[in-house]
């Protein structure tokens, strides 16, 4: 397998012959004049091909192949070859999301300028663009695909991709039977869809089980816990929280506490504010939580931890993680969350401060700050690839909150498989959030088989 960059230009001629410089034949190691198979996602055609002298590393392709192929654009991209009469173009990645509009500046909404984000990183060197389920047509195997351009999208019809990089956004919709089955025909036809679903609690639970060295960096857990559980848990641990098992963004997470001289106190986030509520007895917290009604059903109760903390406020940290050009899992950014004052959690939202941890460890842990941050990546690469190992569908990319507590030891108490990006804003983690995207588009070129020689 070969893989170099080239320029594709399109010749307006009536006959088929595609001209190829004698470099592109050298790069991909291609032999002989006889006809070689040009490919574009699913689509493939068989051509005639000349040499022609022209220094660097050209394809000249006649319009009429262009339409058959449906390439979206001339230019440069990667050229890769699995055989001498094979030329393959690409990648052509396809991001699927939703909440289309009819604004053609911005056609998905407030999304839009993040999907332009994630497309720029291979802009120049592949064929990135962001497509809805209703735009595939299966019978012909194409997708009317939206491409950003300096004066807004453009639409254009292209092949089935080489690979899917799934944002959907909606949790309800993307469990729908309609949208497994959707994500399921990519799938039959070979083409890898990664980032499946959205992880429930129960998800990542089941999929760390059997691995004793990464579950213990997971709290003590209880899916759909009964009031007897939650007293029990309190009992034990004094403190916890309970949150529900499909949540995002903090919402409807309590923090559970209990004082032997003092009672029970739920701290939770009402009408934009902090509140909290004290009880005497427990029933009277389990009454304000509705568990005698079922409510707590959809809840995982899960062991407080005593984390560092800074001013009072306690601290946790979003690991960002993904999949590299050579299948590795490597942490892309990590951002400090410090809690707003009186919040049950460290989300931005519910007044809580972005930071970077070299700021926080070093304030905490002083000259073992380094030491303790290469322990936590490490934690946190050990966590993804276990939870990959026993996921069924390909991942390529993780979000972590983590914690540390005041003893070193390492939590893991959330992992998102469609994290956020908000840790990014920080103007210190700017770099960090480049090399995020970079690496989306570096795993696309190798679940697409853009790979050379050695990685194949």
């Amino acid at each position: 397998m070969s893989l170099t960059m080239c320029t594709i230009h399109f010749a307006a001629r009536t006959d088929r012959t595609v001209y190829v410089s004698s470099a592109l034949m050298k790069s991909l190691q291609l032999t002989g004049t006889k006809p070689v198979t040009l490919k574009m996602g699913s689509k493939a055609v068989s051509a005639p091909i000349k040499i022609v002298k022209k220094p660097g590393i050209h394809l000249y392709i006649p319009v009429t192949v262009k339409n058959q192929l449906l390439v979206p654009r001339s230019g440069t991209c990667m050229a890769v070859s699995n055989g001498p009469r094979e030329i393959q173009l690409g990648p052509l990645v396809g991001i699927l999301t939703n909440a289309s509009t009819a604004n053609a500046a911005q056609p998905f909404g407030s999304r839009s300028s993040l999907l332009k984000d994630y497309i720029r990183p291979g802009s120049k060197k592949s064929f990135f663009f962001a497509f809805m389920p209703s735009d595939v047509n299966w019978t012909t195997d194409t997708v009317v695909g939206y491409f950003p351009t300096e004066s807004g999208w453009i639409r254009k019809t292209v092949p089935l991709p080489d690979v899917v990089y799934n944002r959907l956004s909606s949790r309800k919709a993307e469990k729908s039977l309609s949208i497994e089955n959707f994500k399921e025909r990519f799938v039959r036809r070979g083409i890898p869809l990664f980032n499946w679903s959205f992880f429930d609690k129960s998800d990542v639970y089941n999929l760390l089980d059997g691995d004793k060295e990464a579950f213990k960096h997971v709290p003590e857990s209880h899916l759909n816990p009964t009031p007897e559980r939650v007293r029990e848990m309190l009992d034990k641990h004094r403190f916890v929280y309970l949150k529900p098992t499909g949540g995002s963004l903090g919402i409807g997470i309590y923090r559970l506490t209990y004082h032997p001289k003092r009672g029970y106190f739920a701290r939770f986030r009402r009408g934009g504010k902090n509140v909290l509520y004290r009880f005497s007895q427990f029933s009277g917290l389990m009454n304000l939580l509705n568990a005698r009604s079922g409510r707590l059903r959809n809840y995982v109760v899960q062991q407080g931890i005593r984390l560092i903390e800074i001013d009072n406020c306690p601290i946790d940290f979003r690991f960002h993680l993904h999949k590299n050009g050579q299948n590795q899992w490597v942490v892309a950014g990590i951002g400090a969350k410090k809690a707003g004052k009186g919040s049950v959690t460290t989300h931005v939202k519910n007044g809580g401060q972005i930071m970077t941890p070299e700021q926080v460890l070093d304030r905490v842990f002083g000259s073992k700050a380094d030491a303790i941050l290469q322990n936590s990546k490490q934690a946190a690469i050990k966590l993804a690839e276990s939870i990959e190992k026993n996921s069924p569908h390909i991942l390529g990319e993780l979000g972590f909150d983590i914690g540390i507590d005041q003893d070193e030891q390492i939590w893991m108490f959330e992992a998102n498989s469609k994290p956020g990006r908000s840790i990014f804003k920080h103007p210190s983690l700017k770099s960090q959030g480049k090399t995020s995207l970079e690496l989306i588009f570096e795993h696309s070129m190798y679940l697409g088989r853009f790979r050379a020689r050695r990685e194949a």
